[in-house]
């Protein structure tokens, strides 16, 4: 496989960072699903910078809009910004690394038509994951396996349990991608990534999530020595509902497909990647809210 190439799908994977989330029970995990800068394309290492925004702000029940009086919440802005790296040992085996940054405004009515709003930044979950990439030679074919940590702050009195930018929750994360050859200047990909929530603080037990993308992308463009791949995906991303004292199960828990073009730009060792995620169905428990589109930019570094 050649290495625009891979750099091309591996940023079509990140995309899976790139979804919308819910006023109960976030999901933002999602987030942390196959981004480019942290999937191997040899030995070495690679670090990044990411940031990701979404402006949840549409009151829905089931698959469709509903008022915005079914509500209490009314909008939640967030401006995610994440680093991290990656450094491959060898062509099999390596370690991942990526430390959040949430800055989140939360509007909300705290009872009889008293609207407030609140605002708060701090670190989110750490998430260290191992990789296995030994299947194939091209490195084409691997498996991620690892810890959410919870660092994120849990107790910001303001917010609701399911709103904190911290789940207050350690975590198993599994996961696996495989990219591969379609036909001309075509490839495809696909990524998997399962978090189970198994030690729980304060009553709160985030539910299970899994999410998954495929895609293809072109990798026929280039400007002297600048690589241009554009790429199409579709999303799928689920999550169980919420349980404990402080969760609320009945407000908890989704299904959404989103699709999401994104453009990666590659010169040399730097690669910038940019996409928007666009939902197309969605079906939530309760009453939650979305945002109708999300939006990325990475920049990567390989070292």
């Amino acid at each position: 496989m050649k290495h625009p190439v891979k750099l091309a799908a591996l940023a079509a994977l990140f995309t899976l960072a790139a979804s919308e989330s819910f006023a109960c029970a976030c999901g933002c995990g999602v987030f942390d699903v196959g981004t480019s800068a942290m999937l191997p394309t040899g030995t070495g290492g690679m670090a990044f910078i990411e940031y990701d925004f979404m402006n949840q702000n549409r009151n829905w029940s089931g698959t469709s809009r509903t008022s915005a009086a079914d509500n209490t919440d009314k909008d939640i802005k967030t401006n995610f910004i994440t680093v991290g790296g990656e450094y491959m040992f060898n062509r099999s085996w390596g370690v991942q690394v990526d430390v959040p940054y949430w800055a989140r405004h939360f509007t909300t009515d705290t009872g009889g038509g008293n609207i407030q709003q609140f605002d708060h930044s701090a670190f989110g979950d750490v998430r260290l994951k191992g990789v296995y990439s030994g299947f194939s030679g091209d490195m084409s074919t691997g498996l991620t396996f690892g810890v959410k940590l919870p660092t994120g702050d849990y107790k910001y009195a303001n917010f609701d349990r399911d709103t904190e930018i911290g789940a207050g929750s350690t975590d198993i994360l599994l996961g696996a991608y495989h990219m591969g050859y379609l036909a001309g200047d075509f490839n495809w990909f696909a990524n998997l990534q399962y978090d189970q929530p198994v030690l729980i603080q304060a009553g709160y037990r985030p539910g299970a999530e899994i999410n998954t993308v495929a895609g293809i992308y072109y990798h026929g463009w280039s400007v002297g020595g600048v690589q241009i791949a554009p790429i199409a995906q579709i999303i799928d991303s689920e999550r169980l509902q919420d349980r404990g004292t402080q969760a609320n199960p009945e407000g908890s828990g989704y299904q959404r497909v989103l699709l999401s073009p994104g453009l990666e730009v590659d010169v040399s060792t730097i690669r910038i990647y940019a996409d928007v995620a666009i939902p197309v169905y969605q079906n939530v428990r309760g009453n939650q809210l979305i945002s109708g589109e999300l939006f990325k930019i990475n920049i990567s570094r390989k070292f």
